[in-house]
Order: structure tokens, then sequence, then C-alpha cells
């Protein structure tokens, strides 16, 4: 029996009016984002009410999506939204295309 590979995902949300964004890494791409539109974590997501994922990557290891997390938060706004727009020009909410 072979292990079955896990993904990890590296995602940048906002809030309405798309004046903050958050980049964070998770292994469960479906429930992160639920938690944050339920504002179910606490902290920078909750207090500053980022629920609308704009973008996200999947890698294959946690260290690959732990690295690749790092580059985009030390990146600049603009490199961020490059990675969006890319992406998703409407900025729209990703979310639902999941489900």
């Amino acid at each position: 029996m072979t292990k079955q590979s896990q993904q990890y995902y590296i995602y940048i949300i906002t809030n309405k009016t798309n004046t903050t964004l958050y980049t964070g890494v998770t292994n469960d791409l479906i429930r992160r984002i639920y938690e944050h539109k339920n504002k179910l974590v606490e902290g920078f997501s909750n207090r500053y009410n980022l629920n609308k994922l704009l973008y996200y990557e999947i890698c294959d290891t946690p260290d690959a999506a732990i690295t690749r997390e790092k580059q985009i938060k030390g990146g600049s706004r603009k490199r961020k939204e490059a990675l969006i727009i890319n992406q998703n020009p409407k900025w729209e909410d990703l979310y639902e295309r999941l489900l």
C-alpha cells in the first residue's frame, strides 16, 4: 500500500474592499477558508475581516509550501497584486470554485 500524497496550499485572502492582503499556508484550503469566512480564526485575518480568497498555489511538501509562503510574504504588495491578477484578474472570491 502506498502512502497517498498530501497537498499543501499557499493562499492570499483580502477583505471586501481589497485593501488588506494576508498570505497563509494550509493542508486543507476549503476548511481553512471556511474558518476565515466564519471568523473561527483568531488574529490578523479576523481583526481585518479577511475572508475573500483571491489566490492560491499548490505544493507537494510542507517545506515547499512554507518556503513559498515566505517568498510571497516577503514581497511587495505590487508583487502580490501581480500574482493575483495573473490568476484572478477580476479579484473574485475563488472559494465557491473549490466546492
